[in-house]
């Protein structure tokens, strides 16, 4: 199987970082091969509502030639995108969400080109956040749920962490199990085709 991991966080060493390492390790133990790609550090500018993509069958299409190219190439090569993010104003940062409007071009659904160049795949959440689990994440967890379902993805699920004490409250024997559990929840979800509880 193959996991993309698109690392939402502008710290690229901090707590979201370290609750993703012992996923990444979990699911390269079982086997998967995995793309780790930093957001912040790209060139992504925001969806322009310009629909151009729209009108071109059989590639993403969009009119600025930026590195969403190249994220797009690793959506594609994935059987799943783990968006991995922490929570600022109840949704991930502004890097990470530029990318979700972006796959416009993934979907041709409002243009005359037809189809989709990444339905099928497999989505799945990782969240670090301040304020307390439901109360932090809801918000991000239902954005990713509406855009899977209007894309024909799988939702796969999510887990969370909170932020009490920094970057050792992402380096508990618990949060790393949990990680290491959702990776292993995530490899047989995809694999199986099953839907999260």
């Amino acid at each position: 199987m193959k996991v993309l991991i698109l690392m939402g966080s502008p710290r690229l060493k901090g707590n979201t970082a370290e609750l993703v390492k012992p996923f990444i390790s979990e699911l390269e133990a079982c086997g998967a091969s995995v793309r780790y790609v930093t957001v912040a550090d790209r060139d992504i500018h925001a969806c322009r509502g310009c629909y151009a993509c729209q009108n071109v069958q059989g590639e993403y299409g969009c009119v600025q030639h930026d590195d969403m190219y190249s994220i797009v190439e690793d959506i594609l090569w994935a059987d799943c995108i783990v968006l991995a993010a922490p929570i600022y104003s109840w949704y991930c940062p502004s890097n990470l969400k530029s990318v979700l409007d972006r796959h416009y071009g993934l979907n041709k659904f409002y243009g005359s080109a037809t189809g989709s160049l990444w339905a099928g795949k497999s989505v799945g959440v990782i969240a670090t956040h301040g304020y307390e689990g439901a109360y932090a994440t809801e918000p991000f967890e239902t954005g990713v749920i509406r855009l899977c379902a209007h894309s024909n993805l799988k939702y796969v699920g999510m887990i969370s962490e909170r932020d009490e004490d920094d970057l050792k409250s992402f380096q508990t024997p618990m949060a790393i199990n949990k990680a290491r559990e959702f990776a292993r929840v995530i490899m047989e979800r995809v694999k199986d085709g099953d839907e999260p509880n």
